[in-house]
């Protein structure tokens, strides 16, 4: 074990110790998360190593999702039930904005260097990373794309190519195909010109082109041959080459990260509760048993030490792929989402 290792072990023993003190030990936590495969995952990973460490019972709950929601929660003013709630990039900034979120107190989670950029936002703690980009089914095409200019080239590779039916991967990938770097993509989607140049990129591939918009589709799509290629998420080519046998492959360069975050909401009375249940959740050592159960980026910088070599090229926040990787701007999706995903039904409806 190395030094730094054995100071985080201890670290942890001593927290434990702190947390599982009688003044918290008969208290419980309501954590509300996606559900399904993820849920049961955070449930081994999470919620019961952390019940048996503190003596904090987790009531889970679990949601679908939406502002709405939890400001129906906190329109009474009194205790809003729920106390750690696993939200989308789309709502954090907003929530933030309107007073549903407590601000995240940093120092108590080792300070905002401690986690991946972007993880750390003033109401809320990175929960997970997952990537969307370029797929392709290997068996049919052994030398597939390598990046964005590959997608576009229809030459090279003909057929059917899918993209997601939302302006973020599909304009931003758009315009990495058309040269732009990485770094100055959402920069460049900013400007007029910028905007009119991915849609132009798009028309090029406008008769070899559908669109999805469940996660389930691009897996069946690669599967039936439906198409040579298709953006999709991560975690749903792990799932079909673990589960059942294919041989697909996810093309990191240039896939768009988006983050998960835990918020503490507003008024709860049990936000020390709250607290001890993110400081245990935020040991590196703890989130790398994630990727383990399920293929999602874990947050904490030190985590990529100790997940399994040999299942760290499949996470997002390995250190390779974050390299080659994009990561949304919230602020810029924040104003422009609506707006965009407006013009690109439009568009693909012509």
């Amino acid at each position: 074990m190395t030094a730094r290792r054995t100071m985080r072990a201890v670290s942890a023993a001593l927290a434990g110790a702190l947390l599982a003190a009688p003044a918290l030990a008969q208290d419980s936590v309501t954590v509300v998360s996606w559900g399904g495969a993820y849920q049961d995952a955070q449930r081994e990973v999470f919620f019961r190593p952390f019940e048996e460490e503190t003596g904090i019972r987790v009531n889970e709950e679990t949601w679908e999702g939406g502002i709405g929601a939890i400001r129906a929660r906190l329109a009474s003013g009194g205790d809003p039930g729920w106390d750690v709630v696993q939200v989308e990039a789309a709502d954090i900034l907003l929530g933030c904005e309107e007073g549903l979120f407590e601000p995240i107190d940093w120092d108590r989670l080792g300070g905002e260097d401690s986690v991946i950029p972007g993880a750390a936002q003033e109401c809320g703690v990175g929960a997970i990373l997952f990537n969307e980009g370029i797929a392709y089914d290997r068996d049919a095409l052994p030398e597939g794309p390598t990046g964005w200019a590959d997608f576009f080239d229809t030459e090279r590779f003909p057929g059917k190519r899918a993209l997601r039916m939302h302006p973020a991967v599909a304009l931003m990938g758009a315009l990495m195909a058309d040269g732009v770097p990485k770094e100055e993509v959402t920069a460049v989607l900013a400007t007029p010109e910028g905007e009119e140049r991915a849609f132009a990129k798009l028309e090029t591939i406008r008769d070899d082109l559908i669109f999805w918009r469940a996660g389930a589709q691009p897996p069946q799509l690669l599967a039936s041959g439906e198409v040579v290629m298709t953006t999709v998420y991560n975690g749903r080519i792990d799932a079909a080459n673990r589960e059942e046998g294919r041989n697909f492959a996810f093309v990191w360069d240039g896939s768009v990260g988006s983050f998960d975050y835990w918020v503490i909401l507003a008024g709860t009375p049990r936000i020390e509760q709250a607290y001890a249940f993110l400081e245990y959740i935020h040991r590196p050592e703890v989130q790398a048993r994630l990727p383990d159960a399920i293929a999602y980026g874990v947050v904490h910088r030190e985590a990529a030490d100790d997940i399994d070599p040999e299942r760290l090229p499949d996470v997002p926040s390995a250190p390779e792929n974050l390299a080659v990787s994009v990561t949304q701007d919230l602020e810029f999706w924040l104003e422009n989402a609506e707006r965009l995903t407006e013009r690109l039904q439009s568009w693909a409806g012509q």
